[in-house]
């Protein structure tokens, strides 16, 4: 049995979340927005509510299905009340097809089975409605640094602190079409958000002590969209 509520936490090897990642997340929205729609969203894994916070700004009608109850308790207090929390996993989730907009962020790469869980998730697809995957990515160019490095064995490595939050794989742009499309969903739009040169901590470092500025932010933001292989998180926008 998996313990939710534990793989969240920091671990002797691994920070869970860093400064940068809020960073990589309003990027995120930027990216995804034009493509989001109207009606009801739902939203699978919302951690400590951030991303759930922004998506309530689009969508009135917003539910939220998360494995760690301890993390409904924390994101309830940074969201409208209006947002409906399922304290479920996607497995054992009772939910009908009327969603017009799909979250899954930063959470196939934490599903055991991660076609059977997409192919469920299109099932409760409005007609219409789209799916938005987003995944960190294999080929970050600070990852394939920490190859050479030593640090990772490979690309798509899964390390040891990652395992103990919940990952199970690391995806790169083909691989994740490939399990898209083995769940019988169509891609839409594909991209990458934020060309990545450094880790989380590193970003974090040189943000505190004013290395780079938010132009480097930017500037970073628009490489991505030029090379999307490299960059920290990569997505993919689908359809039934």
């Amino acid at each position: 049995m998996r313990d939710y509520n534990a793989e969240f936490k920091d671990n002797a090897e691994r920070k869970y979340a860093y400064d940068f990642d809020s960073i990589v997340r309003h990027y995120m929205m930027r990216s995804l927005a034009p493509y989001f729609g109207s009606g009801k969203g739902l939203e699978i894994g919302c951690f400590e509510g951030e991303s759930t916070a922004l998506f309530a700004e689009h969508f009135d009608d917003l539910t939220v299905v998360e494995a760690a109850d301890e993390l409904i308790a924390i994101a309830r207090q940074r969201v409208p009340d209006r947002v409906r929390f399922v304290h479920s996993t996607i497995e054992t989730a009772k939910l009908e097809p009327v969603y017009d907009a799909i979250f899954l962020v930063h959470t196939l790469e934490h599903l055991d089975d991660p076609v059977a869980n997409l192919t469920r998730l299109g099932a409760w697809l409005a007609p219409g409605g789209r799916l938005f995957v987003v995944v960190p990515n294999a080929n970050a160019p600070s990852r394939q640094i920490a190859v050479k490095m030593g640090l990772i064995e490979h690309n798509h490595a899964v390390t040891p602190g990652e395992h103990a939050h919940g990952h199970r794989c690391t995806y790169s742009l083909d691989t994740l079409e490939r399990d898209v499309r083995k769940a019988g969903l169509n891609v839409l739009a594909r991209g990458g958000i934020f060309f990545k040169p450094f880790a989380n901590f590193q970003f974090d470092l040189m943000i505190k002590h004013g290395v780079i500025d938010q132009a480097y932010l930017d500037g970073c933001y628009a490489l991505g969209m030029h090379y999307p292989e490299l960059t920290s998180s990569i997505y993919l926008v689908c359809t039934r």
